[in-house]
C-alpha cells in the first residue's frame, strides 16, 4: 500500500512538472509514465517530461504532446535518449512552419521508423530527408510570398514505416525524390503518389525494392557469427546514400560491426552471402590481426600494409573454412595487368590489386616480376600458419612499396578500375598513433631537422582533395594536389621589432585580453609540487608519519583556469597581389599582414588558446602549396617568429583546397570551439580556371564542409570590392577592412570580438 502511494506521488510530481492542462493528456499520463520509467534513465525521464511540456505549450492542441508521450520512450530505447531531443526540435520546427499539421504524423510514426532504421545516425538522416521534402514541396500562392503546406508530407509520414519495411534508406530517398521531381506542381497527384495510391508510386517502389536488407536478416547473420567464429557483437547498419565525398566502407569498433543497410546480388553472389563474406573478413581480423604503430608510415605504405594483412587473414580464414574461397573469388575484382603500361596515371592501387588477386586465386595469370616475387614471399611467410603476425606482413608490404613505387604514383589521376575489394573493411582497427603532433602523418620534426642542416626542406607526400563543380553539382574527385612543408626561416628579431613598433597598441589590447582570460579557478590536489599547501592531505601525511607509516608526499595543490576551450587556425593567403602597396601607406599588403599576424599571434598567446598559423598559394590545381608557420604543439617563440619573418607572396589563390587541409588539422584538436580565420586580399582564382564562379562556389562548399565538422570559419578580407563575392562564400561570417593600414589594429580586435 505504501509503495502504491509512493508511485502515485511520484507520477503526480512529474505531472506537475509537465504543466499541461489538457484533459486528454491527463487520462493517459499515468500509463505513459509506466513505459517511460521502464525504458528511460532518471535523467532521460526529466528530459522526456520537459520536451513533452514544451510541445504542449506550442498552441497546437493536445495531439502533439499525446503522441510524443506515447512514442518517445520507444524511440529512445532503440536509438538512445538523445533522439528525444531531435523529436522535440523537429516537431517544434514543423509547428513554426505551414506544415504544422504534419507534426502528429511525424511523431506517430517515429517509433516504427526508429525500429526499422535501428541507429541514431540513420534516424537523423531520415529527419533531414523529411525536412528537405517539406521545404521543397511547400510553395507560394499565385506568386505571392504566402506559403502553403506541402500537400504530400502528411501522407509520406504515414507511409514511412511501410516504405522502410520494403526499401533501404537510399531507396526511400530515391522514391521521395521521384515524387518531388514529377509532382511538385500538381498537388492532387502529389497526394496520390505519397499516399501510395498511384500506379507509378508502386512502380517506383518496386524499382527501388532490391537487394537484401540487413535488418531482415540480422538474426541469421548473428547466428552465422556465433556458430562459425564463436564471435558476437551488434550489427549496426549505415546508408550509402548520404556521403558524396567518400563512399562509406564496412568497419568494426567497440560498438559493433558496421555494415551497409542493403546489399544487392552481385557477381553471382546473393546479398546474404555478401554480408557473410564481409563479416567473415572482419571476424578474421578480430581473431588474427594485431595493432601496429604507424606514425612514420606514408599513406602508400599504409595501404600496402592493409592489403597484405587483408590477404593474410583471408588466407587463414580459408584454411579453416574452405567454402569461403568461392565467395571471395567471385567478389574480388580481376585487375587488368595491361593497364600497368599507362603513363601519367597513379597505378599504386592496380599493383596492389594484382598482388591481392594473385594471392587469392591460384589460377590467376600475370607476368609482372615484382608481383610474382612478393606473392611468393607471402606464401613463404604463411607457412607459419596462424603463427604468422601482422608485423610479418608489414615488413613484406613496406618492401613492396619501396621496390615498386613510381614518380607517377603521386599524380591526382589515379587508376581505380577493378581494384576495389568492397567486402573488406577500412582497417581502422589496425592502427596505433603515438605522436601527439599536428597530424599523424606530419613528420615536421624531420623536416625541421633537415632545414637546420641547411638542406632543402623535404615536404610530405601530396594530399589530394576533391573540388566542387557547381555546374554538375558534384565533386571532382582528387582534383587538387596540395603539397605541405615547413615555411622557410628568416630573422626572428624582425618580428620582435614589429611588436615593439606597436607597443602602445599591444598595451591597449592587453587590457581587452585580460577580460578574455578564464576567471574560474579549478583546484588540482595531490601534487608533490604546487603553489600552496593542501592542509587536509598534509595533516593526514603527518599522522601517518607519527604512526610509523609512509607519509603521502603529495601534500601540495595548484590551480588552473577553466572555462575557455578554443582552438584557432589562422590561414593566410600568400598570393602575388600581397606584394602591392597598400592604399594610403608606403608598406605592401604583405608587410602589413605580417605585422597584423604577429600581433594576433601574440594576442592569442596571451589568452592561452591553442593556435596554428599556415599560409598558402597555388599555381594550378596540380600545385597548391601549404606552408606550416606554427603548429598547434609549438610554442610562440623564435622558431615560429623566424618563419613568420620570411613570409613571401606569389602565384594565385585556390582557397577551397587550402581550407579543407587546414580544417583537417583543426578538426583533430580537442577543443570545444574551433575557429578558422582566413586572411585574404582577393577572391579565389587560379590561372587554370576561366570560370570566375568555379572557385568561389568551391570555397563556399568548403565552408559548408567545415561547418559540418564543427568548425566556424571567418574571413578577414582586404579587398574593398569584396562585397561582390565574399558573402557568396562566407555568408555573414566575414569582415572587410577597407583601410589596410589599420590591419594590425583591426585583426586582433576581430579575434577578440569573435571569441569573447
Amino acid at each position: 500500500m505504501a509503495k502504491t502511494v509512493e508511485r502515485k506521488m511520484d507520477v503526480q510530481m512529474y505531472w506537475q512538472r509537465l504543466g499541461c492542462k489538457f484533459a486528454q493528456v491527463d487520462r493517459v499520463f499515468d500509463d505513459c509514465m509506466v513505459e517511460a520509467k521502464a525504458l528511460l534513465s532518471s535523467q532521460g525521464l526529466v528530459q522526456y517530461i520537459e520536451h513533452a511540456g514544451f510541445l504542449g505549450k506550442l498552441g497546437r492542441g493536445p495531439e502533439p504532446v499525446l503522441v510524443y508521450l506515447e512514442e518517445a520512450p520507444a524511440v529512445a530505447a532503440q536509438l538512445g535518449e538523445e533522439a528525444m531531443v531531435d523529436l522535440r526540435e523537429f516537431a517544434h520546427y514543423m509547428s513554426t512552419h505551414t506544415n504544422y499539421k504534419a507534426m502528429a504524423p511525424f511523431l506517430q510514426t517515429s517509433g516504427a521508423v526508429a525500429r526499422r532504421l535501428q541507429t541514431y545516425k540513420l534516424f537523423k538522416q531520415y529527419i533531414e530527408l523529411i525536412r528537405d521534402m517539406m521545404e521543397r514541396t511547400s510553395g507560394s500562392v499565385h506568386g505571392h510570398h504566402t506559403t502553403f503546406p506541402s500537400p504530400g508530407l502528411p501522407d509520406l509520414l504515414n507511409q514511412a514505416p511501410r516504405l522502410l519495411a520494403e526499401l533501404s534508406l537510399e531507396g526511400f530517398k530515391n522514391w521521395v525524390e521521384y515524387g518531388i521531381h514529377y509532382y511538385n506542381n500538381h498537388p492532387g497527384r502529389q497526394v496520390d503518389y505519397f499516399s501510395l495510391q498511384s500506379a507509378d508510386a508502386h512502380a517506383v517502389m518496386q524499382r527501388e525494392r532490391h537487394g537484401t536488407l540487413m535488418i531482415d536478416h540480422e538474426r541469421k547473420l548473428d547466428s552465422y557469427l556465433r556458430a562459425l567464429w564463436d564471435d558476437h557483437d551488434y550489427l549496426v547498419p549505415y546508408s550509402l546514400a548520404f556521403d558524396e565525398l567518400r563512399k562509406p566502407m564496412p568497419y568494426f569498433d567497440d560498438l559493433g560491426f558496421r555494415l551497409p543497410d542493403v546489399y544487392d546480388d552481385a557477381h553471382g553472389v546473393s546479398g546474404i552471402d555478401r554480408y557473410r563474406a564481409t563479416l567473415a573478413h572482419m571476424a578474421a581480423h578480430r581473431r588474427w590481426s594485431q595493432k601496429m604503430i604507424v606514425d612514420n608510415w606514408s599513406p602508400f605504405q599504409r595501404i600496402s600494409v592493409e592489403l597484405f594483412e587483408d590477404s593474410r587473414v583471408e588466407y587463414l580464414a580459408m584454411q579453416r573454412f574452405p567454402g569461403l574461397r568461392k565467395i571471395f573469388l567471385a567478389l574480388h575484382p580481376v585487375p587488368d595487368e595491361k593497364a600497368l603500361e599507362l603513363e601519367e596515371t597513379s597505378l599504386i592501387n592496380l599493383r596492389l590489386a594484382l598482388v591481392s588477386r594473385a594471392i587469392l586465386d591460384p589460377d590467376f595469370k600475370y607476368e609482372n616480376e615484382d608481383v610474382r616475387e612478393f606473392v611468393s614471399r607471402f606464401f613463404t611467410e604463411m607457412e607459419k600458419g596462424e603463427e604468422s603476425t601482422s608485423a610479418d606482413m608489414a615488413s613484406i608490404a613496406l618492401s613492396f612499396i619501396a621496390r615498386t613505387r613510381r614518380q607517377s604514383d603521386t599524380l591526382p589521376d589515379t587508376y581505380f578500375e577493378n581494384t576495389e575489394v568492397d567486402y573488406r573493411d577500412d582497417n581502422r582497427h589496425l592502427w596505433i598513433y603515438i605522436e601527439q603532433g599536428d597530424d599523424e602523418e606530419a613528420t615536421f620534426e624531420h623536416l625541421d631537422q633537415k632545414q637546420k642542416e641547411d638542406e632543402e626542406p623535404k615536404g610530405l607526400p601530396p594530399r589530394h582533395y576533391h573540388e566542387w563543380d557547381y555546374n554538375s553539382q558534384h565533386y571532382r574527385p582528387n582534383w587538387v594536389s596540395l603539397y605541405e612543408s615547413l615555411h622557410a626561416r628568416g630573422s626572428a628579431s624582425k618580428i620582435d621589432n614589429l611588436l615593439a613598433k606597436h607597443s602602445m597598441l599591444a598595451k591597449r589590447l592587453k587590457q581587452l585580453l585580460e577580460m578574455l582570460k578564464p576567471q574560474d579557478k579549478v583546484r588540482i590536489r595531490y601534487q608533490e609540487e604546487g603553489s600552496e599547501l593542501d592542509l587536509d592531505v598534509a595533516i593526514r601525511s603527518l599522522i601517518d608519519f607519527k604512526g610509523g607509516a609512509a607519509p603521502d608526499p603529495r601534500i601540495n595543490m595548484s590551480h588552473k583556469h577553466a572555462g575557455r576551450d578554443v582552438a584557432v587556425m589562422l590561414l593566410l593567403d600568400l598570393s602575388q597581389s600581397l606584394n602591392e602597396k597598400a592604399k594610403g601607406s608606403n608598406q605592401t599588403i604583405l608587410e602589413l599582414s605580417q605585422e597584423a599576424v604577429s600581433l594576433l599571434a601574440w594576442a592569442i598567446e596571451q589568452v592561452g588558446d591553442n593556435f596554428a598559423i599556415a599560409g598558402f598559394h597555388s599555381n594550378t590545381r596540380h600545385d597548391v602549396r601549404y606552408y606550416h608557420i606554427k603548429g598547434y604543439s609549438e610554442p610562440w617563440g623564435n622558431e615560429v617568429k623566424a618563419r613568420l619573418a620570411a613570409m613571401e607572396a606569389g602565384f594565385s589563390t585556390r582557397m577551397g583546397g587550402a581550407m579543407r587541409h587546414a580544417g583537417h588539422y583543426l578538426k583533430a584538436q580537442k577543443a570545444e570551439k574551433k575557429l578558422m580565420l582566413i586572411l585574404t586580399d582577393g577572391e579565389p582564382a587560379d590561372i587554370d580556371v576561366d570560370d570566375g564562379q568555379l572557385l568561389i562556389k568551391d570555397a563556399r562548399q568548403a565552408v559548408k564542409e567545415l561547418d559540418r565538422d564543427g568548425i566556424y570559419s571567418y574571413c578577414i578580407n582586404l579587398d574593398p570590392k569584396a562585397d561582390e563575392y565574399v558573402a557568396d562564400i562566407f555568408g555573414k561570417q566575414y569582415a572587410i577592412i577597407d583601410h589596410v593600414d589599420r590591419l594590425p589594429e583591426r585583426l586582433p580586435e576581430l579575434f577578440i570580438s569573435l571569441t569573447k
